[in-house]
């Protein structure tokens, strides 16, 4: 399934191709760039239509952020580090122009998300131990 979206204020547009499960993470750095959790999908193709306000990040060892430098939309995040994650995309939920028929697999930092809710259904839950684990440097 390809979806469209875009930006807060429309600088940036894209379609989104393939995409799979949806995953909610609860590390800090994602509640920090999202004011939330940040619920992203999937996706196997990522093409900007209106690309000139794409801004990147590099938030981590091993991945990047992109958002609008126009109106500070988060727009998506990508494995840059080599191995087997490498290049996966999910793009923000929020940016879809339709989200219908979107489910949550899995959430991340399981162990570090906030009291105050709990989202419904029965999916992966991964700990912070557990992601770390996935991106340790070889030894």
């Amino acid at each position: 399934m390809d979806r469209t979206g875009k930006c807060l204020c429309g600088a940036v547009t894209f379609t989104a191709k393939s995409l799979g499960d949806a995953s909610a993470c609860h590390c800090g750095m994602c509640r920090r760039w999202s004011g939330g959790i940040w619920l992203g999908v999937s996706t196997k193709d990522l093409t900007f239509t209106q690309a000139d306000a794409v801004q990147t990040i590099q938030s981590s060892q091993w991945a990047e952020r992109g958002f609008c430098n126009k109106c500070g939309t988060s727009l998506f995040y990508r494995v840059t580090a080599d191995g087997k994650f490498a290049g996966h995309t999910s793009v923000s939920v929020g940016c879809l122009d339709d989200a219908s028929g979107i489910e949550i697999g899995r959430e991340w930092f399981i162990d570090r998300k906030p009291e105050g809710y709990t989202l419904a259904g029965d999916h992966e839950k991964v700990t912070e131990a557990q992601v770390m684990a996935m991106f340790a440097a070889p030894s």
